[in-house]
């Protein structure tokens, strides 16, 4: 069976202050289904820009990006869409909810694209928001949350499509070390009823616990290994 996503020659880059600045080089990197992957390295080195290039948010300059199988590098933009919608969650260090939608607003708005009957939703919703221990402010807006409540939101919006794979970015990096040690459970729970996760952290406790970790420096993998058991 394929990977769940390939990543093969992947190159790509932006301008900034009219340079040039290579921001991924050469990346061949497979993730497997059901594993949890760690990447790591220093600020500028290349962690999120990979991320987005899984998650279909940025498109290679060059090289492929396989996922099921399929290279959706040169998608089009709707079917693109339509991958996010089903088979990728995505959680962001700043939450990223909309502010003017309540709790569980923001988690059934990752739902309505499915076009499933109301009641469908509701119960998901429902569900989502016990698991992640957010229920009991499903009627609050963004701004009424803390930053450890916010960050459940966000999982609970990522999850409840039942995705194939979390992508997470510095999910507790805007967090106290106990409500970070609480979301970071709750994604190694996902993990374990076989949701794929990616997760990139400058926490070396949390890397460590994955099943792999990923080295990047200067936009490259400098090299992967496995967690010892």
């Amino acid at each position: 069976m394929a990977p769940l996503i390939s990543l093969r020659g992947v190159n790509f880059s932006y301008r900034a202050a009219g340079r040039r600045v290579d921001a991924l080089r050469d990346i061949t990197l497979d993730v497997e289904r059901g594993e949890f992957v760690s990447i790591c390295g220093p600020s500028g080195c290349g962690k999120s820009t990979l991320l987005n290039i899984m998650g279909t948010l940025d498109r290679p300059e060059t090289g492929s990006v396989l996922f099921h199988g399929q290279n959706v590098a040169d998608a089009a933009p709707g079917a693109l869409a339509r991958l996010r919608a089903f088979d990728i969650g995505f959680v962001f260090q700043s939450f990223n909810l909309i502010d003017s939608l309540s709790v569980y607003e923001n988690i059934k708005l990752a739902l309505l694209y499915r076009h499933k009957p109301d009641f469908h939703i509701d119960e998901r919703v429902q569900e989502v928001m016990d698991l992640v221990g957010i229920a009991h402010r499903a009627n609050h807006l963004p701004n009424q949350l803390s930053g450890g409540q916010q960050q459940r939101c966000a999982i609970a919006r990522a999850i409840v499509g039942k995705p194939s794979i979390i992508l997470a970015d510095e999910p507790t990096g805007n967090l106290d070390s106990e409500n970070a040690a609480q979301i970071f459970n709750i994604l190694k729970a996902v993990n374990a009823e076989g949701c794929t996760l990616v997760i990139v952290t400058h926490a070396p406790a949390q890397a460590d616990q994955a099943e792999r970790i990923v080295e990047m420096l200067d936009g490259k993998i400098q090299f992967t290994r496995r967690r010892l058991s």
